[in-house]
């Protein structure tokens, strides 16, 4: 049976309990990912506490982190998702994810809905995918790909 969380706060202490031992373990979330049969970005999200693993999964991961079994359960349940504490985010990474969708925000709307017309991009029937490239110019850049189902409104 699926069960659900009602706070954040289980699933903080475990996600804690998981970083702390991919430190100590010296282990990346590639390698945490591997053998799940998910991907990197959708284990690396339910290891951060914004989705479920299904129980093989769970299991897989719980074992290279040496979780009990309350973990791999803990890590089957449906946690309170996209929940950043204290409004806008102050860590320099996500905070420029932020502010890409500030200041790009209004032009995918408005190309979504003149593409698609009036509806949304779905966050659940979704996949990210997050690749790293060589810059020409020198250094590297990030390629993330939000690839997410359009979902028309439906006038009732």
């Amino acid at each position: 049976m699926t069960q659900s969380q009602h706070s954040q706060v289980a699933r903080e202490a475990l996600t804690d309990r998981i970083i702390d031992t991919k430190i100590r373990k010296d282990l990346t979330f590639e390698a945490l990912a591997e053998g799940t049969g998910l991907s990197l970005a959708f284990v690396t999200a339910a290891l951060l506490g914004q989705h479920p693993l299904p129980a093989s999964a769970a299991k897989v991961v719980a074992d290279k982190l040496e979780l009990d079994e309350d973990g791999v359960r803990q890590l089957q349940t449906v946690p309170v998702r996209g929940s950043i504490p204290g409004g806008v985010p102050t860590d320099p990474t996500i905070y420029r994810f932020y502010e890409m969708i500030l200041v790009y925000g209004t032009t995918l709307k408005a190309l979504v809905h003149e593409k698609l017309g009036d509806g949304i991009i779905s966050a659940i029937n979704f996949k990210l995918d997050f690749q790293v490239v060589d810059d020409p110019e020198g250094g590297q850049r990030a390629i993330i790909t939000l690839d997410g189902k359009y979902l028309p409104t439906k006038p009732f």
